[in-house]
């Protein structure tokens, strides 16, 4: 499990880079570091740019890691922007599987794509109507 997690407090949300060595552990490991972060700051907006070297993970593995990071943090988050740009096709799988158990998730192919959505959030009660309809950078 090597892995480094660096998170910068911007104004609006944390910016989490991942670098390391990519598998189950990595994955899980910086998911809860990240997690552990955005409650010790009281920011539950966090841009994820995950940058791990190596065999990307299966199908299952990536079913499972979605499900059970979307369980074990039920409620915490406000909004996750994933970038992984070697994830391709499977990152729409997994912010599938995350958003069907309630994780207010979406996937990127590059950083500034995602820092414009989480920017273009409305605040307040209705955010989560935000990942139900049009995505609001399309405008």
């Amino acid at each position: 499990m090597t892995y480094e997690v660096r998170i910068e407090r911007l104004p609006r949300y944390l910016h989490a880079t991942v670098t390391g060595t990519n598998s189950v552990a990595a994955v899980s490991g910086y998911l809860d570091d990240i997690a552990e972060a955005c409650e010790k700051q009281v920011c539950f907006r966090v841009l994820i740019h995950e940058q791990l070297e190596g065999e990307r993970l299966g199908w299952d593995e990536v079913f499972s890691i979605a499900s059970e990071g979307a369980m074990k943090s039920m409620g915490m988050f406000h909004a996750i922007a994933y970038v992984d740009e070697q994830m391709g096709d499977m990152s729409h799988f997994a912010e599938t599987v995350a958003l069907n158990r309630g994780m207010p998730v979406r996937t990127f192919d590059n950083v500034a794509d995602a820092e414009k959505w989480l920017l273009g959030l409305v605040e307040g009660p209705d955010e989560q109507r935000i990942f139900l309809d049009e995505d609001p950078t399309d405008a």
